[in-house]
């Protein structure tokens, strides 16, 4: 299995597998609606691309929601002036916060550490603040920017599709509604854009220019005292890393044509570093884990009240159903961010590296357990091999 993993085909089809069939496996976590599903894939998205930026070369950003606003806002705009086909509003989304990413990656990177983080953060806020008041003839402000049926639509007219008089049209992808499948469609397409992203992101672990990141990583120093330049892939990763940031919020309009100002706050950008530090920085699965967690307790557990608590703790006597329920009541519905925060310090305790840590530790023992050490499995190949050598030379 070990062998098997080593291939990016082989990890490829069963991260596919695993994405493809979400709806049926989370059907016993209640987490099989389309909405939430859809929120699984965007942000995991999000957090994937993220981890190209922190992940791989350490540098903490708290501005990527800067990203995330622009992509949002820019597919809004072609929905209204070119087409309700998402194709191009998620093209142009991703295009727009890569030119955004590379201006203020091209700021930002000429420090590092804290102060690299603060200056991000500055530049997300400042552009939150563009957003809600200076801009809000591009923005519509704190209201929000939305499709309207009057909208011109020049390349829809262009090629006789006309929606006038006809409502608020919907989404589309080349004619097929985005709502379709009774909206599980949406998260068809989410998935597959996430699977490709996610390959992408494989790819540039497993590439010499991934190498080079961890390299800055460890000792960006003596890399720089060896005379090799490291700004130009620190730019490259920060600007690859908020395309992705971009694509995920172009996709949040292809699914639900609103975007707004909040989502260039603060607390957004704190959320995908939550995500991403949750399930294993640098890990190509624990980014994704982590935003699943997260978008889980954030729509289920919130929305549980003590009247569900009762009926789920109505097995046991009266005096002990009422205990669990005052017990268990302050972690759930408008409490569930004390879930999180107590998963989150246990992690960060127990498993400095993530869930992913967690896993790889559980895969450990049962190897001590039930199966044979790296070092056995070695010792085996290897008289194997030998074995095998014997034979053809006896032959």
């Amino acid at each position: 299995m070990k062998n098997l993993f080593k291939s990016n085909m082989s990890i490829m089809l069963v991260f596919s597998a695993i994405v493809l069939t979400a709806p049926i496996w989370l059907t016993p976590l209640g987490a099989n609606y389309p909405d939430l599903l859809q929120k699984f894939a965007i942000f995991g998205l999000f957090a994937v691309g993220y981890n190209i930026l922190f992940g791989l070369t350490g540098y903490l950003s708290f501005g990527h929601a800067a990203f995330l606003g622009v992509g949002s806002y820019t597919a809004v705009w072609s929905l209204k002036l070119l087409s309700m086909n998402v194709f191009l509003g998620i093209i142009l989304g991703t295009i727009m916060s890569g030119i955004f990413a590379l201006a203020i990656g091209y700021l930002s990177l000429r420090r590092s550490g804290i102060y690299f983080s603060i200056l991000t953060l500055a530049f997300a806020q400042m552009a939150y603040s563009l957003a809600y008041s200076v801009l809000t003839p591009i923005t519509n402000g704190e209201t929000g920017l939305q499709i309207a049926a009057n909208d011109p639509r020049y390349l829809d007219s262009l090629v006789g599709i006309s929606q006038q008089g006809q409502g608020i049209p919907s989404t589309n992808f080349f004619g097929v509604l985005l709502k379709s499948w009774d909206g599980y469609f949406g998260f068809y397409f989410a998935a597959v854009i996430l699977i490709l992203g996610f390959y992408l992101s494989l790819r540039v672990f497993r590439s010499p220019f991934g190498l080079k990141l961890r390299a800055i990583k460890s000792n960006q120093t003596r890399m720089t005292y060896t005379g090799f330049n490291t700004r130009p892939y620190l730019l490259s990763a920060f600007v690859i890393s908020g395309m992705y940031a971009g694509l995920a919020g172009s996709l949040m309009v292809a699914i639900d044509p609103l975007a707004g100002a909040e989502r260039m706050q603060w607390t957004a950008s704190g959320e995908v570093v939550l995500m991403t530090i949750l399930g294993g920085v640098g890990t190509l699965i624990g980014p994704m884990l982590g935003a699943v967690v997260i978008k889980y307790f954030e729509n289920i557990f919130s929305a549980l009240n003590n009247s569900e608590l009762h009926q789920v703790f109505n097995f046991l006597p009266s005096f002990l159903e009422e205990t669990m329920v005052f017990i268990v009541s302050p972690f759930v519905g408008s409490g569930w961010h004390l879930t999180l925060g107590a998963l989150f310090m246990l992690v960060v305790i127990f498993l400095p590296g993530g869930m992913m840590e967690g896993v790889t530790k559980i895969n450990s023992f049962l190897k001590r357990k039930f199966g044979k050490t790296d070092a056995e499995e070695s010792d085996v190949s290897i008289q194997q091999e030998v074995q095998a050598k014997a034979q053809q030379g006896g032959e």
